[in-house]
């Protein structure tokens, strides 16, 4: 989940060492192996606090506005988004699902509410990318197999991928959403809420994030120098969609919506060829 928390380890900064525990996470200056040093975050799920975290400055949306938005779901819980690419296929962030030949995770398809209607299915496995690198957040993919294949209609239907390496335009309007909890972290959001945001050069992108080791090719930032709208804890693993294409799934970044700090999302065309090799879609 673009997830909105304490920060584990240092990032690639002055001693050299890097980060564990990834997830669109919190980054503070408040460091647990150091005072100072930059960090990025530590996932939801090892979170000892959390604030404002959903999709911030957004709006709710309808399911069958973004039909390819799912919710991954763990004992009965949602825990990141996820995008349909295939009737047999989700495509979410690595640090979301880890490999698993019988994983015990569901995916809730057809809902605009993060916690009933729409159906519930199992998954068959979950193929975590085999470069992901959880110290740096780089390479942050898992595709998730059905048990069964989904019968696609309005209301839950694929999103189309980008060719390998495909560009996104400097300002493309994109579009994220996504659940993800209220400021109580004891509450949750109960419909499906988006955003738009435009895509950010990547040197600039890279520079803002300097302190924190920068962006590697594998990433796409998006989002408003002024902040104010942006993903946060609860969306991580959804979609970031821009020309009918997903160009990003919902990573990490300095905490929600903070003037300066966009977004970071994964490049979903860096790693199309990966895709491909393992869903043949």
């Amino acid at each position: 989940m673009k997830l909105f928390l304490l920060l584990a380890t240092c990032a690639v900064a002055a001693t050299g060492k890097k980060v564990q525990d990834p997830t669109r996470m919190l980054l503070t200056n408040e460091s647990t192996a150091y005072p100072g040093a930059p960090q990025r975050p530590r996932p939801w799920w090892n979170s000892l606090e959390s604030t404002e975290g959903r999709i911030v400055g957004g709006f709710e949306v309808d399911i069958k506005d973004v039909p390819y938005q799912v919710s991954l779901r763990s004992f009965g819980s949602h825990i990141c988004g996820g995008s349909i690419i295939s009737k047999r296929w989700i495509l979410t962030a690595a640090h979301c699902a880890s490999s698993a030949d019988r994983p015990k995770e569901t995916i809730r398809v057809g809902s605009s509410e993060k916690g009933s209607g729409g159906q519930i299915l199992k998954l068959k496995r979950i193929v975590q990318h085999p470069q992901y690198d959880g110290s740096i957040i780089d390479y942050d993919f898992s595709l998730l197999e059905l048990a069964e294949e989904l019968e696609l209609d309005d209301s839950h239907t694929t999103i189309a991928l980008p060719e390998q390496d495909e560009p996104v335009t400097d300002g493309a309007i994109c579009r994220v959403s996504g659940w993800g909890n209220t400021q109580s972290s004891s509450q949750s959001t109960k419909f499906l809420r988006a955003t738009d945001v435009p895509s950010v050069n990547q040197d600039k992108c890279s520079e803002a994030y300097s302190d924190f080791g920068g962006v590697t090719p594998r990433m796409i930032c998006a989002g408003y120098q002024e902040g104010g709208k942006d993903a946060c804890q609860g969306d991580s693993g959804g979609p970031l969609v821009s020309g009918g294409k997903i160009v990003g799934v919902v990573s990490w970044g300095y905490g929600c919506a903070v003037a300066g700090y966009p977004g970071v999302y994964s490049r979903v065309a860096s790693v199309r060829d990966w895709i491909k090799e393992v869903s043949d879609v």
